[in-house]
């Protein structure tokens, strides 16, 4: 009887795992045309990595940090520090 529950247990785990969809941040990180549409979603621009630091001052906020998004969007990054649309 503990065998056959075991079983019935890893094949529903099994099965489970492989049914849930791939979430938001699995998704392909989108490519924005230009600052102006990145900032609607993302105030403060968009960072490479939490340890990079502004090469323009201040901002009023602060970046959202995705390694995946800021490649996509490296473009957008003008002065090379980091950070893709910086405010």
């Amino acid at each position: 009887m503990k065998r056959v529950t075991a079983i019935i247990l890893s094949a529903s785990l099994i099965l489970g795992v492989s049914a849930v969809s791939p979430s938001s941040a699995d998704a392909a990180a989108k490519s924005y045309k230009n600052c102006k549409a990145l900032n609607k979603d993302y105030k403060g621009g968009v960072a490479k990595d939490s340890n990079v630091k502004n090469k323009g001052g201040k901002t009023k906020h602060t970046p959202h940090v995705s390694a995946d998004l800021y490649k996509a969007n490296k473009k957008l990054d003008r002065d090379d520090d980091g950070i893709a649309c910086e405010k």
